[in-house]
């Protein structure tokens, strides 16, 4: 049995399960769908995709690295939205962007933006 088959769900550790509610309800404009208790929350994505949030003061924001990524077919749409709602993008050493925060090179195009735990996350053009 090979898993490439089956979905997937990103699991994401916060410090505060309803201080991080109000940043992905309110600033990306997620629904809150299930809560498996008092400290965890899941949201539906596309695709039958979702985003897991669980409350781990001790594991949020440890990993350096990009969790999670939405694929979308208009970027700076959805960066403008984002940016709007009070989203801010990041810029990496060794990475240009443009004044929206968006990095283009070749096929790739993307932004990314960190949770208040500094969890990453990026936003790619996808066609």
């Amino acid at each position: 049995m090979s898993l490439r088959t089956h979905t997937v769900r990103a699991s994401i550790a916060v410090s505060d399960i309803t201080a991080a509610a109000g940043f992905y309800e309110a600033k990306l404009a997620l629904e809150a769908g299930e809560d498996q208790d008092g400290d965890s929350r899941l949201y539906d994505c596309g695709g039958g995709t979702s985003l897991h949030l669980y409350a781990s003061p001790d594991n949020a924001g440890k990993s350096p690295a990009t969790l999670a990524t939405w694929y979308v077919t208009d970027l700076e749409r959805v960066v403008d939205e984002l940016t709007a709602n009070g989203v801010t993008f990041e810029r990496y050493d060794g990475l240009s962007t443009d004044s929206k925060g968006i990095f283009s090179s070749g096929d790739v195009t993307v932004a990314w933006f960190e949770d208040p735990d500094g969890n990453a996350f990026a936003i790619e053009q996808h066609p």
